[in-house]
C-alpha cells in the first residue's frame, strides 16, 4: 500500500542512519520499526506488585487530653513567636 507519511526530523535522521548502517532500504527500516512498535503494544503490560500499607497503632500517651490539642498548638506557636521577639515576658 502506498501512502504519504510525515516524519519528525529526528526520527527521519535515525531511520536513515539505520538504513545506511544495515544496508537496507529506507522503506524496509521504516516497516520493521513500525512492526516492532506494534508488536510491543500487543504484549501485556507487566503489572507491579500490589502495594500494601501495614497499619501500626500510634496512640497518644496516657494523660493527653485529645480535645485540647489545638490549645497545645496555640501555646507552642506563642512560645516560638516570643523567642523570635527576643524572649518577651508574657506577664
Amino acid at each position: 500500500m502506498r501512502t504519504t507519511l510525515t516524519l519528525d526530523p529526528d526520527l527521519a535522521r535515525q531511520l536513515k542512519e539505520i538504513s545506511r548502517r544495515m544496508d537496507q532500504s529506507f522503506k524496509e527500516v521504516v516497516n520493521e520499526a513500525i512492526r516492532r512498535g506494534l508488536r510491543d503494544q500487543e504484549k501485556p503490560q507487566k503489572s507491579l506488585p500490589r502495594f500494601v500499607v501495614k497499619a501500626k497503632a500510634c496512640g497518644f500517651r496516657a494523660g493527653i487530653d485529645l480535645s485540647k490539642l489545638n490549645q497545645l498548638v496555640d501555646e507552642l506557636e506563642i512560645e516560638d513567636f516570643q523567642r523570635e521577639l527576643g524572649g518577651v515576658d508574657r506577664r
